[in-house]
């Protein structure tokens, strides 16, 4: 693979991989309040 292509593509990889965890993660809070109230 052209070097060229891994310097395009990896800061797009990057800020998608950071985007995705931090949306992930205030998924996964939001999902366990949910789930907090439907129990009690």
């Amino acid at each position: 693979m052209d070097w060229r292509v891994l310097v395009v593509l990896l800061p797009v990889l990057l800020a998608g991989g950071w985007a995705v965890s931090k949306i992930g993660a205030a998924a996964l809070v939001q999902i366990k309040g949910f789930l907090a109230r439907r129990q009690a």
